[in-house]
């Protein structure tokens, strides 16, 4: 499986592009908005990005992915949590939400889901 993994702390984003190496994934970083965008000419099967990006937003980049590519596994990373933050994700085209600070085996169990195509989970 081939992952896009967006987050600008650049501790963050090493930590678990190691850990979801480990994992057998193969893991693209990004740290903006910009260069997650240019990323998005490879085919990825999931998308991993944190919301508030030094130069956009991670609505903005999973919008465009999943119009590219609509079944596209998008997880938000985010700390915002409130339930409208959330419906903004759906509608942004992510298909799960998890608050930082995450547990990395609950990354793991959704990249692992089979997938259907077409479907958006919660």
């Amino acid at each position: 499986m081939r992952v896009l993994l967006v987050e600008d702390h650049n501790e963050s984003r090493e930590v678990l592009a190691r850990l979801m190496r480990h994992w057998g994934f193969e893991v693209t970083t990004a740290e903006t908005l910009a260069r997650a965008v240019e990323s998005l000419g490879t085919n990825f099967d999931a998308i991993i990005s944190d919301i508030s990006l030094p130069d956009g937003s991670g609505y903005a980049l999973v919008s465009e992915a999943k119009r590219k590519k609509p079944e596209t596994l998008a997880i938000a990373l985010s700390g915002y949590s409130s339930p409208m933050d959330i419906e903004i994700g759906k509608l942004a085209g992510f298909d799960h939400h998890l608050t930082k600070p995450f547990d990395s085996a609950e990354i793991r169990s959704l990249l692992r889901q089979p997938r259907q195509p077409g479907s958006a989970a919660s």
